[in-house]
């Protein structure tokens, strides 16, 4: 059984617990000038090329999470 990569572990702990205190920090200071996650997208998403840019994103990132590592869809003919 391969060894599991803690390293890995750590830096997806680590940017979920940014994205988190990003957010906690915003709501907790809702007056300033510190944008909420959703304050962030609805800029993106006011043009069409940000649609398409977070389109592109979100493919990418369900590309690389969910389908890249899985063999038994992707076989070469055995």
């Amino acid at each position: 059984m391969a060894e599991r990569p803690v390293f890995g572990y750590i830096v997806w702990a680590v940017l979920f617990g940014a994205v988190f205190a990003w957010e906690g920090i915003a709501l907790i200071r809702a007056g300033d000038v510190f944008p909420t996650l959703s304050d962030a997208m609805r800029a993106v998403m006011r043009y069409p090329v940000g649609r398409w840019a977070l389109f592109a994103l979100w493919l990418w990132f369900g590309w690389h999470t969910f389908v890249r590592g899985w063999h038994f869809l992707l076989r070469d003919g055995q």
